[in-house]
């Protein structure tokens, strides 16, 4: 709306007789969305801490200040939250703190560790996370405020990487019951586990379709690592980057394949050029591999943006240290970045550009 104590009294009136005689419409103020936020794990305050900044890098801000090492931020289905690991009470904890930082509450509170990959359930009323309390590692799930934890997996072997399905029904995991890593599926509340993989080899890292009709996972049961899909139930299990280097997990843990929004598009870890990690896409069923990163270092952890035009990922910089050693010779350095790049490779732009690794992004939703 117009101030008239702001404009001159000619304008006011040249104003009010337009709206009077219908000679034009009010204007109404176009809201302006506020700029995607990336959340990422930083040692430049010579601890991990959680920091989040706008999409193209700008305003870098330490939401979690705290002298222990806080990481793994996932940010809940509304974008209001971020639940991340923190190791301040001398452990690892599963906390959660509002999208800026503030009201950071530990949720799990067990002197045992709860520390592995908190995963926010599609209604954001629920998170699932692994625990080791009871002597090995399970999949536990509680509310978003941390009542009713509850061991869902409650077997003798490691549980690890829960993964709900986009409709919220069921969870995905990595177990180790078998004597070798399988993918299990379970209902949300424990019951119906079943051994989706059935493979003498290692199954793991598994991830929904957006539209919750097939899985990813990583599988070395050819000999080396690859990315297979399957359908939800198990069925048509298939190899989709059947190249003889590592395609997936491989050395680098933190590097899933990663559905584009829209369910066409795999981004995954290849270590097909000179055993070097780039970021690789492909379409759904394997076909159109193509190599995004292109450099030198190692490249991991794609993260796509909520409207798929973007993928960020970390990736090495070197630099020539002011240090020198013995022999008085520069050094060089390398600290990972975080870098975001178009979907189809080009504009490759490093976002933290800071002499200290930065790591893990994550997008607002």
């Amino acid at each position: 709306m117009f101030n008239k104590y702001l404009l001159p009294s000619f304008v006011l009136a040249m104003i009010l007789s337009l709206f009077a005689c219908g000679g034009a419409e009010p204007v109404e103020e176009e809201e302006v969305a506020p700029p995607s936020k990336i959340a990422f794990v930083s040692a430049r305050d010579d601890n991990y801490e959680i920091y989040v900044m706008d999409a193209d890098g700008t305003n870098p801000t330490n939401l979690t200040n705290s002298p222990a090492a806080d990481q793994f931020p996932a940010w809940s289905p509304d974008g209001s939250k971020i639940a991340f690991v923190s190791a301040r009470d001398g452990n690892s904890e599963i906390y959660v703190m509002d999208a800026d930082g503030s009201n950071q509450r530990n949720l799990t509170n067990n002197p045992a560790g709860d520390g592995f990959f908190p995963a926010w359930s599609p209604d954001g009323r629920k998170i699932a996370f692994g625990s080791d309390r009871d002597g090995n590692s399970e999949i536990y799930v509680m509310d978003a405020d941390g009542s009713n934890q509850t061991n869902l997996s409650n077997s003798p072997g490691w549980d690890l990487l829960p993964a709900w399905s986009p409709d919220g029904s069921k969870i995905a995991f990595s177990s180790e019951r078998d004597d070798n890593w399988e993918i299990y599926v379970m209902d949300a509340d424990g019951s119906n586990p079943t051994n989706l993989t059935k493979n003498p080899g290692d199954d793991d890292f598994p991830t929904w379709s957006p539209d919750g009709s097939k899985i990813a996972f990583g599988s070395d049961r050819d000999g080396n690592a690859e990315i297979y899909v399957m359908d939800a139930d198990g069925f048509n299990q298939t190899n989709l980057t059947n190249n003889p280097a590592l395609d997936g997990p491989g050395e680098l843990f933190f590097s899933l394949p990663v559905w584009s929004p829209d369910g066409s598009k795999i981004a995954f870890i290849s270590w097909r050029d000179d055993y070097n990690a780039e970021i690789y896409v492909m379409d759904a069923d394997g076909s159109n591999q193509t190599n995004l990163s292109n450099s030198r270092g190692w490249d991991y952890s794609p993260a796509w943006s909520p409207d798929g035009s973007k993928i960020a990922f970390v990736s090495p910089l070197s630099y020539v240290s002011p240090l020198t050693g013995n022999n008085g010779v520069e050094t060089h350095v390398s600290y990972s970045e975080v870098y975001v790049m178009d979907t189809d490779g080009s504009n490759p732009t490093n976002l933290t550009n800071y002499p200290a690794d930065d790591s893990w992004p994550a997008w607002a939703p």
